[in-house]
């Protein structure tokens, strides 16, 4: 493929991006670190936010943006992966920066990098950095891709860090053991420094690890807690478990599901922290999650007469929080259909288990992308959680069942698996005419 320059578009960057590096996801900060030294793009604001962690990620990062541009800062997030385009990985103020601007970070990379070989996503965090150094911003917040330890992102050493919930995935990168898993995503903590947890059941490894790192440290059940106010179902309480015991009344965040409570009280217990270099008050904090937006996630869509629900859990922990959700529906629906597709390196059994007992027929395809589950594994997973054979309908591609489900009779549609499957699923509805 030909070199792309500053003349070139997004996609013709990113297809070539995608042909780079012979594999999708290769783990190490010995080639970025080069790269990004050589741009001096290692600290990109005056202060910097890591979030890690399995599940809860992308919400926390929406809700410290929020609130810190309510206070009046000049934040830059950077997530991933994106749901319709590139740009949404990259924004400044909640806003995505345009093609051209990406484009320009990506050729200046290309002119720097010289002979080494950089990953689609490794090129994706430099020009991030690049755009954010740029931008002159006060706050930068950074959500980790895999792991922590070994991720792109951890080339910035932060100023402090937030790690939500824990669980196993991506068990071919990082095993299916909850310890090691901690340590990884432990890895983007720094001596010294303030990191926040945010899941109520912190594996021991991450408790040693901050204390011999000599991290401060606080967490979710042990210096803190959450919980739901006796006469205002709209609010809930932060409280601190220390020695003064305080507790602060929130609104509750602008997203479905009693679990971003949990992100929530991680990223009030952080900002409390931070107070003496980012001050935010408490009506701002309020004001902030009262205004927090994070598409894909319990997602609630009304389509040709049809109720639905899109979101992009893709592991077990994450599976069970869906299924926790459609459990308190106050009507269940008998014929739910569910279009579901996942990646080869997920659990997927325990996923599908969590989902079965809510969804009456299964409508799955193959994602088309490298590490995607094919066709003979998602039926056999299916069949394997107890689903019967003739409630499964197979389809050559996300956009076919989608189209195929949209003509259906009146019925309720669940949409899950994978950011790839909800991806591909919402593109598919934006291009049918009428559907929105």
């Amino acid at each position: 493929m030909i070199t792309p320059n500053n003349q070139s578009n997004l996609t013709q960057w990113i297809d070539w991006l995608l042909h780079l590096h012979a594999d999708e996801i290769d783990l190490g900060l010995e080639r970025i670190r080069l790269v990004a030294n050589q741009m001096q793009v290692t600290k990109p604001a005056p202060f910097v936010i890591t979030v890690a962690g399995t599940n809860g990620k992308g919400s926390t990062v929406a809700m410290l943006s929020a609130i810190l541009i309510e206070a009046g800062y000049k934040v830059g997030t950077y997530t991933s992966p994106h749901i319709l385009e590139f740009n949404e990985r990259i924004q400044i103020n909640n806003h995505a920066v345009h093609d051209q601007t990406i484009v320009d970070a990506f050729a200046s990379i290309e002119k720097q990098r010289k002979q080494t070989k950089l990953t689609y996503f490794e090129f994706s965090t430099l020009a991030a950095l690049s755009i954010f150094k740029e931008s002159q911003l006060d706050v930068v917040v950074l959500e980790v891709g895999l792991g922590g330890r070994l991720d792109a992102v951890n080339i910035v050493d932060a100023d402090a860090s937030i790690i939500t919930a824990i669980d196993v995935d991506h068990i071919d990168w990082l095993g299916d053991d909850r310890d090691q898993i901690a340590l990884e995503k432990a890895g983007v903590m720094r001596a010294g420094q303030i990191s926040v947890c945010s899941d109520p059941k912190p594996p021991k490894t991450l408790l040693e690890f901050s204390k011999n790192l000599g991290v401060q440290f606080s967490c979710l059940s042990i210096d803190f807690t959450y919980d739901q106010t006796r006469n205002n179902d709209q609010a809930w309480l932060f409280k601190s478990l220390n020695d003064n015991e305080s507790a602060f009344e929130f609104t509750k965040p602008a997203l479905h599901g009693d679990f971003q409570l949990q992100n929530a009280s991680g990223v009030v217990g952080l900002l409390f922290k931070i107070q003496d270099q980012i001050p935010v008050t408490v009506e701002q904090i309020d004001s902030g999650l009262k205004k927090v937006k994070h598409p894909g996630r319990l997602d609630s869509k009304r389509i040709n007469h049809q109720n639905w629900l899109i979101d992009v859990a893709h592991n077990p922990q994450s599976a069970m929080v869906l299924a926790g959700y459609l459990e308190k529906q106050t009507e269940q629906p008998k014929d739910r259909i569910a279009i579901f597709s996942a990646l080869n390196d997920k659990d997927m059994l325990p996923m599908v288990q969590a989902i079965v007992p809510y969804v009456k027929t299964w409508v799955i395809a193959d994602l088309a992308i490298p590490r995607a589950s094919d066709l003979t594994r998602l039926k056999s997973i299916l069949i394997s959680a107890g689903v019967d054979e003739v409630n499964i309908t197979e389809y050559r591609s996300i956009d076919s069942a989608v189209q195929a489900v949209t003509i259906m009779p009146s019925c309720d549609v669940l949409v899950w698996g994978s950011f790839f499957t909800v991806s591909q699923a919402l593109m598919s509805i934006k291009c049918m005419k009428g559907c929105w």
